[in-house]
């Protein structure tokens, strides 16, 4: 079984932890929307630079009426998540947004069981709670 599934993760948990220390830092001054559509542009450069270095155009080809709709469903829930994440970044403490913001695993792993039918095992089921457990410590302060 392939296992960069396990390095892209951990990268991009290393990456999500620097972007949120970095992103407080850059709303100095600012209000969440503004900082939010500039970090937006960078992100939108960025991945249309990896897309032409990276993607062949067959590929661009192959995109199917099914890929734009929920890939675009997906980019709206994006965007949600983002605005709201800005609005508590400028207004509360990193370390308590970004743990919170954490507590995602717990929808993402109820929504893929519901709609793609993937296991969740008593491991996983533990974890959630322990999870939830420790969004409730944090929101109680």
């Amino acid at each position: 079984m392939d296992n960069r599934w396990l390095l892209y993760a951990l990268a991009s948990m290393v990456f999500a932890g620097c972007t949120s220390v970095i992103a407080k830092m850059g709303l100095n001054g600012i209000s969440a929307e503004l900082g939010l559509g500039v970090r937006t542009l960078f992100v939108s450069a960025f991945v249309f630079l990896l897309v032409i270095a990276l993607v062949p155009a067959r590929e661009v080809n192959a995109l199917r009426g099914d890929n734009w709709l929920w890939l675009g469903l997906s980019g709206l829930t994006t965007a949600l998540s983002w605005i709201f994440y800005y609005k508590a970044l400028k207004l509360g403490d990193v370390a308590n947004v970004a743990l919170i913001d954490k507590g995602s695993v717990v929808v993402a792993m109820l929504l893929a069981w519901m709609f793609l039918g993937e296991a969740v095992t008593w491991r996983m089921g533990v974890g959630c709670a322990l999870i939830v457990a420790g969004l409730l410590v944090i929101a109680r302060r």
